[in-house]
């Protein structure tokens, strides 16, 4: 086809959850609910780690970051899928689907490079607590804080505008509720394996390291703890650190299926799922299984909420 003939695709079509209007109407239900208990629950976290002076510790100032992180990452796609849920066209611009592409993986990276810093915070605050004070200053502190945002959104900043240049010629319709890197690729005019490779290869690295980086503190801070005399000592530190490695286990596992094992063999709906489980599930999940269990973010957040 010359190029002439060709024509340039100006929005895709993103199918999300197929079905009938009022499973749509429950879809759309579901979701805002999940999406408002998600923003909710991880902004008063910020809200509390900010206006409580006694939260203000590097253990917190990185947790109320990763709330922070937290409402920005399912912002980028909720909203988008509570809007297709009561459309019939479904339709997202194609500045809007690479815009969101960027933003989407750019806040997953930043996620697990949080992940990290704050197993290491943990590492120190129990293998090394006589040092902790000296070593995770709030100026060391603010410092992984700024790292983790700069190189999370400089990590994938090349593969949008490589995939931002690919022609797209149609069709143009995506079996997913977001614009990910495989539905994108399939529907490019050309071929592009370097971009591909390259993004494969990104992910990979990323997500592996980080991840090997974050059993290894917990390997040794198990060691740690275990050697702990008192009992009361050991529970203390496993509640720490329990809450963290749901987190890890959760977003880690799904991201390990999506984007180091072949997806080209998981199924569209199997792809859908998992994720929702890093996408959406983990920030729900998080004012839970990781900051309301700890008794100072509960009392600080009684204060903020006036509750007596």
């Amino acid at each position: 086809m010359n190029r002439s003939e060709t024509t340039t695709v100006t929005h895709f079509v993103l199918l999300g959850f197929p079905g009938c209007q009022e499973m749509q109407s429950f879809f759309f239900s579901l979701f805002f609910g999940v999406y408002m208990f998600t923003t909710m629950g991880n902004g008063a976290i910020v809200c509390a780690v900010v206006l409580d002076k006694q939260l203000h510790t590097p253990m917190y100032i990185l947790l109320g970051n990763f709330a922070f992180l937290e409402i920005w990452y399912i912002t980028s796609t909720v909203p988008r899928m509570l809007v297709n849920f009561l459309s019939e066209a479904k339709t997202i611009s194609s500045v809007g689907c690479f815009l969101q592409f960027y933003f989407f993986t750019s806040l997953g990276t930043t996620e697990a490079y949080f992940l990290c810093i704050m197993a290491y915070d943990r590492y120190l605050a129990i293998c090394r607590p006589l040092h902790y004070p000296a070593i995770m200053t709030p100026r060391l502190c603010y410092i992984l804080v700024s790292t983790c945002w700069v190189f999370g959104f400089l990590s994938y900043l090349g593969s949008a505008v490589q995939l931002s240049q690919l022609p797209f010629c149609g069709p143009n319709i995506i079996n997913h509720f977001l614009c990910d890197l495989d539905p994108l690729m399939a529907l490019s005019c050309a071929p592009a394996p370097v971009t591909e490779m390259v993004f494969y290869i990104l992910s990979s690295l990323i997500i592996i390291l980080t991840l090997l980086y974050i059993l290894g503190s917990y390997a040794i801070l198990l060691i740690a703890v275990l050697k702990v005399p008192s009992a009361a000592g050991r529970q203390k530190a496993f509640s720490t650190c329990g809450s963290h490695l749901t987190v890890v286990c959760l977003f880690f596992g799904a991201l390990l299926v999506m984007y180091v094992s072949p997806t080209a063999e998981n199924p569209a709906e199997i792809q859908k799922i998992m994720t929702l489980v890093y996408a959406v599930v983990t920030p729900f999940l998080n004012p839970l299984i990781y900051s309301l269990r700890n008794k100072d973010m509960k009392a600080a957040l009684k204060k903020v909420l006036r509750i007596q």
